[in-house]
């Protein structure tokens, strides 16, 4: 069996990691396709190395840009590089622009698709992960849902065939590197830190950052929630570095608050076990909150997962710096359940399927 994978952006690298590892192991081909969408080294090789992932075969080099011209430039190289390999099926991973580029242009050369993270939907079709969401899975084959929720939702939009239920990738990836964070992370002791002395905080979603008066609200809202006590530390994505520069934000006083350069994932994952709390639009950081049994509040209308809501260990505030303020201070926190995204053996789950479905390919 051989695989094509395409990856593209920091969480795609976090999601393949054990998908690859299962399908080397097990003696499958698989050809990985980075789209080159983060392309800064800690972004992108920073997370291959530390993961121990293979360097990916081909490295696309397509980088930022508007929407529609990223994601035609990526299905015009991929689609070059699928009719070379010839696989037996490509793998996207996610919601971003290299996710639909890969399944578009798999499907135009009729090559079955499988997406993993099928079927997550926010119900916001301003958000161009959305779009993507949606348009990948009418595309694919193969449904690899992470929650009963994903595969409703499918259900709801009639897809029934070839959905299956297998956890969550990135909960196997959590499990695995956390390990190594405390090995080998210098992080807290670096900034320095206190465990359970400071606020974690990451923005980068467009519908944050797009918008001048929801960034200023919420970086009000740090700046209040912030103390000498409760420093709140931000890994500042690059794109939303320069908005903040267009848009002047920094007449705010942030007095503690630590805007620091973005992080290795063993980094991040070790700043995230030894947060008091954690801020955030990111839907990976939101699940890896719930599984280090860190209380998470969402700086978002909606989130894709609902079940870190329900149980209690997620309050969705959108950009309202009162609404943010007062869920750091109220916040009652539920009681993880250990299996809501299954028992970290997605991956394996998947290059199963994947096999059994082109055992002869």
């Amino acid at each position: 069996m051989k695989i094509v994978s395409v990856v593209g952006a920091r969480p795609q690298f976090i999601k393949a990691s054990p998908v690859s590892k299962v399908l080397r192991q097990t003696e499958h081909q698989e050809f990985m396709i980075h789209t080159g969408q983060h392309y800064d080294y800690e972004m992108s090789r920073v997370f291959f190395d530390e993961m121990e992932l293979p360097a990916p075969d081909v490295n696309l080099g397509v980088r930022s840009g508007h929407h529609g011209k990223q994601t035609g430039e990526m299905l015009m190289q991929i689609e070059k590089v699928l009719m070379a390999e010839k696989p037996s099926c490509v793998l996207v991973y996610g919601d971003t622009n290299s996710t639909l580029a890969g399944a578009l242009a798999a499907v135009k050369l009729h090559i079955p698709v499988a997406h993993v993270e099928a079927g997550l939907r926010s119900f916001n079709r301003i958000m161009p992960e959305e779009h993507n969401r949606v348009l990948t899975d009418h595309c694919s084959d193969l449904f690899f849902c992470p929650t009963k929720v994903s595969v409703e939702n499918l259900k709801n939009e009639g897809i029934f065939i070839g959905v299956h239920l297998v956890g969550d990738v990135m909960y196997d990836s959590v499990l695995y590197n956390v390990k190594l964070a405390e090995n080998k992370s210098k992080i807290i002791k670096k900034l320095p830190l206190k465990p359970r002395g400071y606020a974690l905080a990451t923005i980068h979603r467009a519908e944050n950052t797009d918008d001048s008066n929801r960034l200023r609200s919420i970086f009000e809202a740090f700046e209040q929630i912030s103390s000498d006590e409760l420093p709140v530390i931000i890994p500042l994505h690059p794109r939303t570095q320069k908005i903040i520069n267009k848009y002047g934000l920094y007449d705010l006083s942030l007095k503690y608050v630590q805007i620091i350069k973005p992080v290795s994932y063993l980094d991040m994952l070790l700043l995230e076990k030894y947060a008091k709390m954690i801020l955030t639009d990111s839907g990976g950081v939101q699940k890896e909150a719930f599984w280090m049994k860190v209380p998470c509040i969402t700086l978002r209308d909606e989130t894709e997962w609902e079940e870190t809501v329900e149980v209690g260990w997620n309050v969705v505030v959108g950009a309202d710096k009162e609404k943010i303020v007062k869920a750091t201070k109220f916040f009652k926190m539920g009681n993880p359940l250990p299996e809501l995204y299954g028992n970290g053996r997605a991956a394996e789950k998947i290059v199963e399927i994947l096999a059994k479905k082109f055992k002869s390919a």
